[in-house]
């Protein structure tokens, strides 16, 4: 008969192969499948693909509404459970998160030092005993500087650089977890500022740790973009996660939304290890919520100083304009003889209406909006000139018909002008035999007696 053999001895065989054998430890580099905890624990599926075959996307348009193109995956050429046990792991857990800024997900490549086992009941699986933390950094400085040459070559990577922060930038969409810290933090340190700007904050809530980031911010700014036009600045904020929670940052779907994003984005997403990509793809980067509510009352201090020097230069210029000019007045009414010094009067009345008029409208203006009157500094100038100048016209026709009427100006022509008594002879048969009579030319005055 055929000598058979239970499983149970056909498995003893293959660990008792296995453990004579492949009596070492093993450096393997593996792709992470599947990642999970339990019970201190840790359970990874491993896997290996051929990159051979991967689609050419030389010919994809980006389209910022839709997520970025990726490279498909061709079928595994290699598969394999790992376990690494608790006595391990929470060692090897902490100094690989350390290192890299990374907890250990799908997709990111590893390199493990294993031995194989393999359990009659449970079949094989490869045992973990460390993880190299430098090679998984080497390999997503390499994914990094992938999706930055990538980026640059679409000519998107300065588009953010290139947008104008607002002057006035106080409506603020901001794309955080409702939960976290630092959400509370940022918008608590923009209100309580101490200059009292008002802000306007907007939550957009996304996930901020894990898997989903990608395409929970992406969600997120989809949204914003639907409303742009009632927001200034967008602050992606992330404040009392995990350090090690930052993978989702590093993506080329993301980083092409933002890239391509019409409103400036600031990020502060609590780090200080190094910069994402969704730091370096931004307008700006701040390490801290604080540190962008921060920026953002600076900045609008910043302004809120320029107006005010504006202002000032703005009143100063006006009330040294209006000092010239009654200087001017002054001096031309002093050169008008008496009689018209009533209408010279009316005309000083009249600018000093005017004066208070420009005074009260600039005073007003400044009070009301600060930054208006900077735009209406040049019309006030203008209107003041343009009064003035009317004025001045004014006087100077006032002038020519007070000289006109001057008989000084009838005698220099060679009239002569006679008076009895001081007044003008306007009919001889009123004179008589023996009055004195003064006849008055242009260089002198001739007396006379009416003899007949």
């Amino acid at each position: 008969m055929m000598k058979t053999m239970t499983l149970y001895e056909a498995n003893s065989l293959v660990r008792e192969s296995i453990e004579l054998t492949l009596d070492r430890h093993y450096w393997v580099e593996a792709e992470l499948s599947e990642v999970r905890e339990s019970r201190g624990h840790c359970y990874m599926e491993l896997v290996q693909y051929d990159r051979s075959d991967v689609s050419d996307k030389s010919d994809q348009s980006y389209n910022p509404h839709r997520p970025a193109f990726h490279a498909q995956r061709s079928t595994p050429i290699a598969r394999a459970s790992a376990k690494c046990w608790a006595s391990a792991w929470a060692l090897i857990r902490s100094h690989f998160e350390r290192v890299t800024g990374q907890r250990l997900h799908s997709g990111l490549k590893v390199l493990l030092q294993v031995y194989p086992q393999f359990h009659e009941t449970f079949g094989f699986s490869w045992i973990v005993t460390d993880i190299n933390p430098e090679f998984t950094m080497g390999d997503m400085m390499r994914k990094r500087q992938d999706i930055i040459r990538q980026l640059q070559e679409e000519g998107v990577y300065d588009l953010q650089k290139e947008l104008a922060l607002p002057l006035f930038a106080q409506r603020i969409a901001v794309v955080s977890s409702a939960t976290a810290a630092g959400y509370g933090d940022f918008c608590h340190q923009l209100r309580e500022n101490e200059y009292g700007f008002t802000f306007r904050t907007e939550l957009f809530s996304a996930v901020m740790q894990g898997e989903q980031i990608e395409q929970s911010l992406i969600a997120a700014l989809d949204s914003i973009n639907c409303r742009a036009d009632d927001f200034d600045v967008v602050v992606i904020i992330r404040g009392g996660g995990a350090t090690a929670d930052l993978s989702g940052f590093d993506t080329l779907a993301l980083a092409e939304n933002v890239a391509n994003f019409p409103l400036p984005i600031i990020t502060g997403i609590g780090h200080e290890r190094d910069e994402c990509v969704l730091d370096m793809i931004s307008h700006l980067r701040v390490k801290t919520p604080t540190a962008a509510a921060a920026f953002l009352i600076a900045h609008l201090k910043e302004v809120s100083d320029r107006l005010a020097d504006a202002e000032h230069d703005i009143y100063n210029k006006v009330n040294e304009r209006l000092r010239y000019e009654r200087m001017r007045i002054e001096r031309l009414s002093a050169l008008i003889p008496q009689l018209p010094r009533q209408l010279v009067e009316d005309a000083r009345h009249r600018l000093l209406l005017t004066e208070g008029k420009l005074r009260a409208a600039a005073e007003g203006r400044m009070k009301d909006d600060r930054y208006r009157l900077l735009l209406m500094g040049n019309r006030l100038h203008t209107l003041a000139r343009h009064l003035l100048e009317k004025e001045r016209l004014h006087l100077e026709h006032l002038q020519l018909q007070l000289d006109s009427h001057n008989p000084q100006l009838l005698l220099s022509r060679g009239y002569s002008i006679t008076l009895h008594n001081g007044k003008a002879v306007r009919d001889p048969s009123l004179l008589q035999r023996g009055d004195e009579i003064e006849t008055r030319v242009e260089k002198g005055v001739v007396r006379s007696v009416v003899s007949g």
